[in-house]
């Protein structure tokens, strides 16, 4: 009888041993039942209060003209001038929603354009040149997008600048140009280089013109006062005033052949925005050119 009862109490072992395995398994896919659906549930809110600032196309309608190859990213259009391996103008619109949302990070790695039909430029040409690959739309603009960093850094939108112009009164424009944006609530920008009367050139795979300098035109289109001004920076070091560098969106037209706005706004308008200057109504941070002056020309 001893010897039954201790296969019963084995027996009885077993059966538990079981049954807490059972409970346990039972347990254990309730718990990843539970699991999975509070993360799904936890990745559709997040879809759902996900921002991704409003696209503004409309300005697409009035581009530059373009003696190259007209390219159209989602946050920027572009015309290609093949003879020069780089943009002849770069195109967009900025607001204050786009500055206002969390920075990404910086991709950092540049590639090649795949929607230049011609094939753009590639990172090698720059390699030992002695020029830096100078974004035309700045990678400081598109901080609030993966996307839109990443087109910055296609080399379509990369031109040769000198290192002091890029980390000095170039860095000025662009960071002067999002304090106009964020005050302005919006702007239209073009930017591109000066290519005439240039000869130099770098690369071995491609041949890339080094422009001579660059130009911006910044455009306030929308009311109470409709503004415009332009910059002509030489692609070298600076010590002048920002302000040095103001001049009238006619003045970038005759120097480049390109027009802006000639379809865009009607001839008051386009007489009062494009032949004139009002520099206090872009007013230049200080602050700035004193970093400038004193650090960034020389990092």
């Amino acid at each position: 009888m001893a010897h039954l009862r201790r296969n019963h109490s084995s027996q009885n072992k077993g059966l538990q041993t079981t049954f807490r395995l059972v409970v346990f398994f039972v347990f254990a896919i309730i718990a990843l039942v539970a699991g999975f659906a509070y993360f799904k549930n936890q990745l559709t809110n997040l879809a759902e209060n996900t921002s991704e600032p409003t696209v503004d196309y409309s300005l697409r309608t009035y581009l530059p003209t373009s003696r190259g190859e007209i390219v159209h990213h989602r946050y920027y259009s572009l015309s290609y001038a093949e003879q020069h391996e780089q943009a002849e103008w770069v195109a967009y619109t900025m607001d204050r929603e786009m500055l206002n949302m969390p920075n990404v990070d910086r991709f950092g790695m540049f590639n090649p354009d795949d929607d230049v039909k011609t094939k753009s430029a590639v990172h090698r040409d720059y390699n030992n040149s002695g020029y830096t690959r100078g974004h035309l739309v700045p990678a400081g603009d598109m901080a609030f997008d993966t996307l839109a960093m990443r087109e910055t850094f296609l080399m379509s939108n990369v031109s040769p600048q000198i290192k002091a112009f890029n980390n000095g009164i170039w860095k000025e424009l662009e960071e002067n140009t999002r304090d106009w944006t964020y005050t302005n609530g919006k702007l239209y920008i073009i930017t591109g280089p000066i290519l005439k009367n240039v000869a130099q050139t770098i690369g071995q795979e491609n041949k890339i013109t080094v422009p001579s300098g660059f130009f911006k035109v910044l455009l306030d289109f929308e009311s109470p006062e409709k503004k415009g001004i332009a910059f002509i920076i030489p692609n070298e070091l600076s010590a002048k005033r920002l302000e040095d560098y103001m001049v009238t969106i006619d003045e970038v037209e005759k120097l480049t052949g390109l027009d802006f706005f000639d379809s865009m706004i009607d001839n008051i308008e386009e007489e009062n925005i494009e032949s004139k200057i009002r520099k206090a109504s872009w007013k230049v941070s200080d602050k700035r050119y004193q970093l400038r002056i004193s650090r960034w020309n020389f990092e």
